[in-house]
């Protein structure tokens, strides 16, 4: 009973310490990175990681003719958990239970002692017996509902994305096209319980007494309490290489209209794993091998569409992210168990049994769905000025099945000046999913280093997250 509360411990900690993503529009697969973790899908030629949103915004960001490149990131990390708060009481009320030591309180010889004096010794065995089981059942019962809770409300991820150095790569030529080359590195993981019933066994001998003479043949030794409860993980790591152009294609003394398109190639590796919290023995993979291993890898191609209508003091724009949906096969479970021993045979028949209850797939598909989203901004001539919001039009899931669709403001401004930092701050709010409201703020140092964070505190459902992007880049 030890061994299952130290591992369940284990498992909630590493979890919590190890879970949390976004996923965000035509931006990277899992979370908002550099400046748009404040500014949104919104493109601003001083925020070069912006680039990565609207297709057409990489037209905003090139010189008049020549190239314009990032240098070391930006890198993205985020975590995001649901029902943390109080899991520490949680977890000391299943202490309290597990701290009873069930087997003791079937005493058989005591139970013979008292049958002893008893005027039908045979009518007081099975009563005694009834309340010994209905006692320790009562306990389990107790912690079954604590259990169902944590499952139901606890949940951790973690994401993080790194661009690759010296990227994006920005060209307008002559002809004021304007090509965009970006490679980046994204992984995200979650991890949930999956809560099963305790029950009692070993005790089918004492549940089959009819008389005190039947204690004579009871053995109790074997008895224990098993449970199917359970870590469940998945975990997506994505290799994109994306080639974009922009153009634009009128022009008027008030405005210009740009369009643009990306091909996105994706390499995305995709897994999940059950680890049973009441086995004693280890998996034969670890946690960490799980997260960071890219088994089974599924390749496929996205397209990003988009427009941006711009004039002196306004910005309108629109987007598809995903337009083909492409879709990607993961790794899953092992649906045969044969050959298994230990704690992966246990975690495969257990996965059996969950999925047969419909909780997950064996055999799950992600479909990188299609998003439509639209952002305006009033801004100054130079854009060093600028008040924006972006809106997702459509719930999209990520490659984990959570949902997201965002809505975000932000109030930014950049300076020529070396010595004043630029400053942008925000709001951005997921409509669906985990419903969560994050602050963001972010600065630009020697209009070289950014740096760009987001918190959302506990809201009504437990939720929380934070998220935290540095990144340095050439001078705008």
């Amino acid at each position: 009973m030890r061994k299952y509360l130290t591992i369940f411990n284990l498992g909630l900690m590493l979890g919590l310490g190890v879970s949390s993503s976004v996923a965000m529009a035509s931006m990277y697969v899992y979370q908002p990175i550099g400046s748009s973790t404040v500014l949104g899908s919104y493109g601003n030629r001083h925020a070069l990681s912006t680039a990565a949103g609207n297709p057409a915004a990489s037209y905003l960001m090139a010189n008049l003719q020549g190239f314009r490149v990032g240098f070391l990131g930006p890198i993205g990390i985020g975590i995001e958990g649901g029902g943390v708060d109080d899991i520490n009481d949680r977890v000391d009320e299943l202490e309290a239970i597990f701290d009873e030591d069930f087997t003791s309180s079937i005493d058989i010889d005591a139970i013979k002692t008292e049958a002893q004096s008893a005027p039908d010794p045979d009518a007081f065995v099975v009563a005694k017996i009834d309340e010994v089981l209905a006692d320790i059942n009562d306990s389990l019962d107790s912690a079954d509902v604590v259990i169902s809770d944590i499952s139901r409300t606890t949940y951790a991820k973690f994401s993080t994305t790194v661009q690759g150095p010296f990227l994006p790569i920005i060209y307008k030529t002559r002809r004021r096209g304007v090509f965009t080359l970006d490679a980046s590195a994204s992984l995200v993981g979650r991890a949930d319980v999956l809560a099963d019933n305790l029950t009692l066994t070993g005790v089918d001998e004492l549940e089959a007494v009819t008389s005190a003479s039947d204690l004579d043949t009871v053995n109790v030794d074997d008895a224990d309490v098993e449970s199917d409860t359970s870590v469940y993980m998945k975990r997506a790591s994505d290799l994109r290489f994306s080639l974009g152009y922009s153009e634009m294609v009128s022009r008027s003394e008030t405005s210009a209209l740009i369009v643009g398109g990306r091909l996105n190639f994706h390499r995305l590796a995709l897994d999940q794993k059950l680890t049973v919290l009441s086995e004693d023995d280890d998996s034969s993979v670890s946690y960490s091998d799980f997260f960071l291993s890219r088994d089974s890898v599924s390749s496929g191609i996205s397209l990003d569409l988009g427009l941006i209508l711009t004039g002196r003091n306004f910005q309108l724009g629109a987007s598809i992210a995903n337009v083909n949906e492409p879709e990607f096969d993961y790794k899953g479970l092992v649906s045969n168990c044969s050959g298994l021993t230990g704690a992966d045979k246990t975690s495969c028949e257990t996965a059996l049994r969950f999925a047969g209850k419909g909780v997950f797939s064996l055999n799950e598909t992600y479909k990188m769905e299609a998003q439509m989203t639209v952002d305006a901004a009033v801004k100054s001539k130079d854009q060093h000025f600028s008040l924006a919001g972006s809106y997702d039009v459509n719930a999209i899931a990520d490659p984990l099945g959570d949902e997201y669709q965002w809505a975000t403001v932000s109030l930014s401004y950049y300076t020529d000046s070396w010595v004043l930092p630029g400053m942008r701050i925000g709001y951005r709010k997921n409509l669906v999913g985990s419903e969560l409201n994050y602050y963001t703020a972010g600065l630009t140092f020697y209009r070289r280093l950014d740096v760009d964070v987001a918190y959302a505190p506990e809201n009504d459902d437990g939720n929380s997250g934070a998220y935290v992007s540095v990144g340095y880049s050439f001078v705008y």
